[in-house]
């Protein structure tokens, strides 16, 4: 039985473009409430900013380091969808730099990863979803009360009763523009101006570095973020693997530098605030372009009911990973209200 209201057209297919946390979250739910859904994703596989880096003797965590989970749905969705096992407790030390520049502790909280890597969670989820990869949702055609959608190679899929968008704003934006939606596209231009870049960096030392704390946040001219990846749970690397991360400043300034260049300055960043005076042995790169928002505005979703359109993501939600979750929740209770 479908819940809909008086106003709304029956909805019945949906489709949901970006397979990272909200796309999945979103097609979920929906299929639980027994909707066809096909989620398409433009990568080879899900995940988003979740994302791993293959590297030698295993993977680093690139994009978000870990999660919290202030609302215990969201542990249990995980637990429910991607399986108990698909993540765990990261019991790492945790430190940040005040503006005097000396180290406190950050305070005890529940942070979790995926095991052996963050795209666990997101494959998991992804075992249950009909995903599309590799396959760049480029327009929107509208075909009266349906939608029909087209990828970069020319081919169609559809129709659809509903659209849920859960790329970044710009990226977002591009898809609405590109589909004769000026009206909507017009309506993330303040979004996509706080989208701020990274530049994220994997650093292998084949000696364990000695350091107070697994994860640090830094009070530096490159670098915001730094974390022994080997410390989290179920990574079995001989050495260590660090990540890297680029402030946002400095990422925008350095946005078309060479991964050269970039990865070097990091590196020399990584040397400064810890002391350390080993040369990596292996040191691989990734640019984020939209990496997270500095907008201090979380509505949560959007939903546009006219077109049958909604958006999707973290940035709509506080830019915290559980955010994506309660994104597609809202969502998704917003369009098939009980």
């Amino acid at each position: 039985m479908f819940n809909q209201t008086d106003e709304m057209p029956v909805i019945r297919r949906i489709a949901v473009v970006g397979s990272g946390l909200a796309g999945l979250t979103a097609a979920l739910l929906l299929g639980e409430r027994n909707l066809a859904v096909t989620v398409f994703e433009k990568s080879r596989g899900p995940g988003g900013r979740m994302a791993a880096k293959r590297v030698s003797g295993g993977s680093a965590d690139i994009g978000a380091q870990y999660f919290t989970a202030r609302n215990p749905a969201f542990v249990r969705f995980l637990a429910h969808h991607a399986g108990d096992t698909a993540f765990g407790i990261w019991p790492g030390r945790f430190g940040y730099q005040n503006r005097d520049g000396k180290w406190e502790s950050f305070p005890d909280e529940r942070r979790y990863v995926g095991i052996p890597r963050m795209t666990a969670v997101t494959r998991g989820l992804s075992s249950a979803v009909n995903v599309k990869a590799q396959t760049r949702v480029e327009r929107l055609i509208r075909n009266g009360e349906q939608w029909t959608l087209r990828d970069a190679d020319g081919e169609s899929y559809g129709p659809f009763d509903a659209v849920i968008i859960t790329a970044p704003p710009a990226q977002a934006q591009e898809l609405l523009s590109n589909s004769d939606l000026p009206v909507l596209a017009e309506e993330l231009d303040e979004p996509v101006r706080h989208i701020q870049p990274c530049w994220a960096a994997a650093a292998y030392f084949p000696d364990p570095l000695e350091q107070p704390y697994e994860g640090m946040r830094c009070q530096d001219d490159v670098l915001y973020w730094i974390a022994n990846n080997s410390s989290k749970p179920g990574r079995e690397d001989k050495g260590q693997w660090w990540v890297l991360h680029a402030n946002p400043e400095w990422s925008r300034r350095h946005q078309d530098t060479t991964p050269e260049q970039v990865t070097e300055e990091m590196v020399t960043a990584f040397q400064r605030v810890t002391g350390c005076h080993q040369q990596p042995g292996e040191v691989v790169s990734h640019r984020w372009l939209y990496a997270k928002s500095s907008s201090s505005d979380s509505p949560g979703f959007r939903w546009f009911g006219d077109h049958r359109i909604g958006l999707a993501g973290d940035w709509l939600s506080g830019g915290r990973v559980e955010g994506a979750f309660e994104s597609a929740r809202g969502l998704v209770n917003r369009i098939l209200p009980d």
